[in-house]
């Protein structure tokens, strides 16, 4: 993403959301008010006009938001029309099914290269890349330019995998493995914990009215 210190934090974590939902849009529709994208993406109308705000974005009274111009701005503010090359470390059960994902690459993410240290797996063939062991990796990073790594391992494999990506150049990190990762300055680290997520859907489950979390 291109550095913008005007827009907020919790403003760069609605952006995706209001792409998703202006993809929900139906292609004869040529624009979309406040009202009806806030209902789409569940937070209220102002909200939306604020964010938006912070994208140069005007709506015009009684049209909204020209969809196409809108959805445009939103994709290079998040910087997918450049396109980025992302790796993954660890092909167990999640890693292979995140190779084979085919979101990454509709969002401007393409992924070069597998990693893991099993000797079962290297040389193994996933949606269509090659299992490469992580002694690859600094090779891999400077050829494609590597910007996001994708980590998939153990728990206990996921910190010396985060240094070692971090040291062939990488900035950005997902981590997908159940632990919490150091904190690297420079270095953006976005962490899915799934059995968290399911924790958090189980406190809702005793609870008569089910609210969405923002």
């Amino acid at each position: 993403m291109k550095e913008n210190s005007k827009i907020p934090p919790a403003t760069v974590k609605r952006l995706p959301l209001y792409l998703q939902c202006l993809e929900q849009v139906g292609s004869d529709e040529i624009g979309i008010s406040s009202k009806n994208l806030a209902g789409l993406a569940k937070v209220n109308d102002a909200q939306v006009r604020r964010d938006l705000s912070y994208l140069g974005t005007l709506g015009t009274r009684g049209v909204g938001y020209d969809v196409s111009t809108l959805r445009n701005q939103i994709q290079l503010e998040l910087g997918l029309v450049e396109g980025w090359s992302a790796v993954i470390v660890g092909v167990g059960n999640l890693g292979s099914a995140l190779a084979h994902y085919g979101g990454f690459k509709e969002r401007g993410f393409g992924v070069v290269a597998l990693f893991d240290d099993d000797p079962k797996k290297i040389n193994k063939q996933i949606a269509g890349l090659v299992v490469k062991p992580t002694t690859e990796l600094q090779n891999v990073c400077d050829k494609y330019n590597v910007a996001i790594g994708i980590i998939a391992t153990p728990g206990e494999y996921a910190q010396p995998v985060a240094d070692q990506l971090i040291s062939c150049g990488v900035r950005s990190i997902l981590n997908f493995a159940p632990v919490l990762l150091k904190n690297t300055p420079d270095v953006q680290i976005r962490s899915v914990d799934l059995s968290q997520e399911l924790q958090i859907l189980s406190y809702y489950l005793d609870r008569p009215v089910l609210k969405a979390v923002k």
